[in-house]
């Protein structure tokens, strides 16, 4: 009886074993670190909005961990390097942030999120004309960005 119950449980073990493993092959850990680092930064917006900067600042540099890995399992996605730029940023890493910026923009042009955020990076840096010639490739989008760029540089315009 004992032998028949050590049998089945090897036999349980061994068919259920690669459900436990650590990595998959069909991608979705990619899927994942990627969700995990998009789901960080809103978080961190809403810690920003609130003027918890630290726990905001806390959630960027950890979604950057993810954008890290995902990027390194699936390079130049342009939606992926936005999100490398747009966290980079916002701890005040400036030169990485526009790299990744920049990357994106090559694979694709008129990514309206990089062009948003890479605007609102020259803003901060005091490159005003540059955030202007992002606000010009937004101009036909219709698109939240491009009011959202458009608004921080009228803003930022007035700062300097």
């Amino acid at each position: 009886m004992f032998k028949k119950f050590l049998i089945t449980l090897l036999i349980l073990f061994t068919f259920t074993f690669p459900l436990y493993s650590a990595g998959t092959s069909d991608g979705s850990s990619k899927i994942n670190n990627f969700k995990k680092a998009s789901s960080l930064i809103k978080q961190a917006k809403k810690y920003e909005k609130k003027g918890k900067i630290k726990k905001a600042e806390k959630k960027f540099k950890k979604a950057l961990e993810y954008l890290i890995i995902t990027n390194k399992n699936n390079p130049n996605q342009p939606d992926t390097l936005n999100y490398l730029g747009f966290a980079s940023r916002k701890i005040g890493k400036y030169k990485e942030a526009e790299e990744y910026y920049l990357a994106g923009l090559k694979i694709k042009p008129n990514h309206n999120g990089i062009n948003e955020y890479l605007g609102e990076l020259y803003i901060s840096t005091n490159r005003i004309e540059k955030a202007k010639e992002r606000l010009k490739v937004l101009e036909n989008c219709n698109c939240e960005e491009f009011k959202e760029l458009k608004n921080s540089i009228n803003k930022g315009s007035s700062k300097y």
